[in-house]
């Protein structure tokens, strides 16, 4: 009864099914958060691989990984929040486990991801 009541009062929060991409493992995405600078406010792009999604409802997250100047920075995104403006999935990645934390020990080629190959 409670969880029914938490997830009506979440509805209002949720951002539009077909606003948000299908996130999988292994895709090149690139996040589009608001910036706040001062009094004023932009929109910074953020580039790297998915490395997990977590969560469900509101509190859904990804956690994207990309190398900045030979250093590993890693940020989380809560998907349904209002400082995330996009998200674009730039390659689909072809791996076989949910959580990619191995290429966390990985640099160079031996961090690349195969690319998924669709069918149309």
């Amino acid at each position: 009864m409670t969880t029914q009541f938490i997830q009506e009062i979440e509805k209002e929060y949720l951002k539009p099914e077909g606003e948000l991409p299908k996130l999988n493992p292994g895709d090149s995405v690139k996040v589009m958060v608001r910036i706040r600078e001062g009094n004023k406010e932009r929109l910074q792009g953020y580039e790297g691989v998915i490395l997990k999604l977590a969560g469900s409802g509101v509190s859904k997250t990804v956690t994207v990984r990309r190398v900045f100047q030979g250093v590993g920075v890693e940020r989380v995104f809560l998907l349904h929040s209002p400082k995330v403006e996009s998200i674009k999935v730039l390659r689909r990645g072809d791996v076989r486990r949910a959580k990619l934390y191995y290429l966390r020990e990985r640099t160079g080629k031996a961090a690349r991801i195969r690319e998924k190959i669709t069918q149309r």
